[in-house]
C-alpha cells in the first residue's frame, strides 16, 4: 500500500478516531488504526470491539492496499510535522514508512488479516439533524451512572416516536429527559440503550461535520448506526431493561418558583465551596419573596446566598446535591429556570423557562432530595 495525503486531512481524521482506539487492551491490535487505501481515499478504521469508527478522505492512491498502525503515535508524530503532504508506504512486512520533506520516519505495525470486522449498517431507520441530537445528547449524559454494576444505566434511552424523538438518563438520584418534536412516521415505537462513550463520539462527530449536518440512523438487533457524511460510528447496544421513566416523572407540583439561571448557578457555586466534598449537599430554602441557598461545615465555615423570587407558597428546605444542580444549569440554554417541588421529601423538578412566544420543548429534570 501506498499513497499521498495532506497532513491536515490525516490529523483530522486520525483525531475523530482516537476517542474509540482502546489504550489499554489485552488485544494489541486494538490500538491499531486499519489504513485502507483505494480509489483515491483511504479509509480509517478504529473500534474497541464495543465501539467503532470508520472516517475516510481523499488521496493520492499509488498502490491500493491495507495495514494497520499504532494510533496514538502516529498520531502524535503526524501532528508534529509540518503543513505539507504525506507520503506513507507500507510494505509486506507491515512496517509503515512516512516521508514528509526531509522528515523519514519508519513505524512497526500489524497484519491486516487479524484486524476485527466491523458489522454491516442497516437500512436507515431514520434521518436526525445533528446539530439537534448533540444538543439532547448536553441536557442528558451528565446523569448517566458511572457505575459499572448498573450496566442498564451506563447509557441513555432513545426513543422515537411517530412526532417527537426523546432522550432520557438517568443514575438512580436523578433523571434527565428531553423530546423534540420530529416527524418519524412509520419508525415510531423504536428503542434503543445507547452507551455514554458512543454518546461522547457522537458529540464529537457532531461538533466536526456541524450544526447542519444530518445523520442517518440505522440499526440491527445488536448495533446501533451513526453515518454523518464520509463519517460512521458503529455501537454495540447496551441490553437490559431500562427502568420505566414514566413512573419517575412526577405528575403535579403544588409549588413552582422561577429564577434566572446565572443567578442561581452562580448562588449555588459559591455556597457549595462550604458543603461536604463527598455528598456536596446544600440546603435550598423557599420563603415567601425569597430563595436562600446555604452550606456549612463545622470546621471550614459556612455561606449563604439570597435570590428574590416571586413565591407566595409556604417555607419549605429541600437539600440538593450542588453538583446535580449545577450540571442542569449548565446544560440548559434558557436563561430562565422554573423549579417546580412539594415538601422535603420529595423529588424537585427543573425545567428551562421559555421565552414568551417560543415553542417550548420538553426538558424535564428529576432530582432527589437529600437529607442533611
Amino acid at each position: 500500500m501506498e499513497f499521498t495525503i495532506s497532513r491536515a486531512d490525516l490529523v483530522r481524521e486520525l483525531g475523530l478516531s482516537q476517542g474509540v482506539v482502546e489504550k489499554r487492551t489485552t488485544i494489541p491490535i486494538l490500538s491499531n488504526v486499519l489504513v485502507e487505501a483505494s480509489d483515491d481515499r483511504i479509509t480509517l478504521t478504529a473500534t474497541d470491539l464495543e465501539l467503532g469508527i470508520r472516517c475516510s478522505c481523499p488521496a493520492k492512491v499509488k498502490k491500493a492496499g491495507a495495514g494497520t498502525i499504532p494510533a496514538k503515535r502516529l498520531l502524535d508524530y503526524v501532528r508534529l510535522l509540518p503543513e505539507s503532504d504525506i507520503q506513507i508506504k507500507v510494505g509486506d512486512n507491515h512496517w509503515a514508512s512516512i516521508v514528509c520533506g526531509r522528515s523519514r520516519t519508519r513505524i512497526a505495525g500489524m497484519s491486516r488479516d487479524s484486524y476485527p470486522e466491523l458489522p454491516q449498517a442497516a437500512d436507515k431507520v431514520a434521518e436526525i439533524p445533528a446539530g439537534l441530537f448533540a444538543s439532547m445528547i448536553g441536557q442528558t449524559i451528565f446523569s448517566i451512572s458511572s457505575e459499572e454494576s448498573r450496566f442498564t444505566l451506563n447509557g441513555a434511552l432513545l426513543v422515537l416516536k411517530s412526532d417527537a424523538m426523546l432522550l432520557v438518563a438517568t443514575d438512580g438520584h436523578r433523571l434527565a429527559m428531553t423530546e423534540r418534536k420530529m416527524d418519524f412516521g412509520a419508525t415510531s415505537g423504536f428503542r434503543a440503550l445507547i452507551p455514554r462513550k458512543a454518546m461522547s463520539e457522537i458529540l464529537r462527530l457532531a461538533g466536526e461535520a456541524g450544526a447542519d449536518a444530518k445523520i442517518h440512523f440505522s440499526a440491527t438487533d445488536n448495533h446501533l448506526f451513526f453515518q454523518m457524511g464520509d463519517r460512521l460510528l458503529i455501537s454495540r447496544k447496551l441490553t437490559g431493561n431500562f427502568p420505566d421513566y414514566e413512573r419517575v416523572l412526577p405528575k403535579e407540583h403544588p409549588h413552582a418558583i422561577t429564577l434566572g439561571k446565572e443567578e442561581f448557578r452562580q448562588a449555588i457555586e459559591r455556597v457549595s465551596q462550604f458543603s461536604d466534598e463527598r455528598s456536596h449537599a446544600v440546603r435550598v430554602h423557599m420563603e415567601p419573596g425569597e430563595v436562600k441557598v446555604h452550606s456549612s461545615l463545622s470546621d471550614t465555615g459556612e455561606s449563604e446566598d439570597s435570590l428574590a423570587a416571586s413565591y407566595g407558597g409556604p417555607s419549605v428546605e429541600i437539600g440538593f446535591n450542588a453538583s446535580y444542580v449545577l450540571e442542569f444549569l449548565k446544560a440548559c440554554p434558557e436563561s430562565s429556570v422554573t423549579f417546580h417541588f412539594k415538601d422535603a421529601a420529595s423529588a424537585g423538578e427543573m425545567r428551562p423557562e421559555a421565552a414568551e412566544g417560543e415553542a417550548a420543548y420538553n426538558y424535564r429534570y428529576i432530582i432527589m432530595p437529600m437529607r442533611i
